[in-house]
């Protein structure tokens, strides 16, 4: 099995509106492209940097993503209490508008919301939620919105807090819906520990780029040594069905649904089939 292109599903892009450091302030990619290409990155999924309002901020993403579609995913970022009220709105434009595949949640800026859970799961959308060292919440989570595809990012802590990442490999092991990313993991044991006990199928690469350089977070994952289906799954395969099932319109009501198992044969990018069917 052989993803079409390797997908790195953590990277920030555009314009923030604050000056506390790079992380509201911009996120430009010329540097990262460059990287990315010579590292064999075929495909990036990007949200904006951390803005004030998020609307404004997932428009100028959007424009991103339109000038090079075949190079980019988008995913909408939303602030579950700031944007109280408004997440189904957002998600709804940042999809039918836009072509977005995902919702970006950030603990520093409030802690995720049935609000932000909710428009997922009418949607079917993955939602990566970096939970800044609160990994309890995977239960919580798990529990409560079975049939949401949740990624922690960091694998739980970019603090390189080792007793949150320890304890979020069990939450990986444990629950279907949970996953992570490989972004600024530092504790490279603790990331062998995870795909060794909880599968390939529950981690995605990631670069949190444009500020981590994408050669060096892939570099973690080739020294894996994992066999190349296992290597194939966390490079892309994941990401590619996590989203799959993302729907356009929501759903009606609510409906439950179990994950959807490791993947069986070859993994093709939805959209692009999408495109050539039209």
């Amino acid at each position: 099995m052989s993803p079409t292109k390797i997908i790195d599903c953590h990277c920030h892009a555009g314009p923030g509106d604050g000056l506390t450091g790079p992380w509201d302030t911009a996120a430009p990619l010329d540097k990262y492209m460059r990287r990315a290409a010579k590292a064999g990155i075929r495909k990036t999924v990007i949200f904006a940097a951390f803005h004030s309002d998020y609307f404004v901020a997932n428009r100028e993403v959007a424009r991103i993503v339109a000038s090079r579609p075949e190079r980019f995913y988008g995913f909408a970022f939303v602030h579950a209490a700031r944007d109280r009220g408004r997440v189904s709105q957002m998600v709804r434009v940042a999809l039918k508008e836009y072509g977005f595949v995902g919702i970006k949640v950030h603990r520093h800026d409030a802690r995720i919301s049935r609000e932000v859970c909710e428009a997922a799961r009418a949607f079917r959308l993955p939602v990566l939620y970096d939970v800044a060292g609160e990994v309890s919440v995977a239960e919580l989570l798990a529990e409560q919105y079975p049939d949401v595809n949740f990624i922690l990012p960091h694998l739980g802590s970019f603090a390189d807090d080792w007793r949150a990442q320890l304890t979020l490999i069990d939450h990986l092991v444990r629950h279907p819906n949970i996953y992570t990313d490989t972004a600024g993991v530092r504790r490279f044991d603790l990331l062998e520990q995870a795909v060794r006990r909880a599968g390939a199928h529950k981690i995605l690469f990631g670069s949190d780029g444009p500020w981590l350089h994408p050669a060096v977070e892939l570099a973690k994952v080739r020294v894996l040594g994992l066999p190349k289906e296992d290597e194939n799954l966390i490079l892309g395969g994941n990401l590619l069905r996590l989203i799959t099932n993302v729907r356009s319109q929501p759903l009606s009501r609510p409906v439950r649904t179990v994950p959807s198992p490791p993947p069986q044969g070859e993994l093709r990018d939805p959209w692009i089939q999408e495109a050539s069917q039209h």
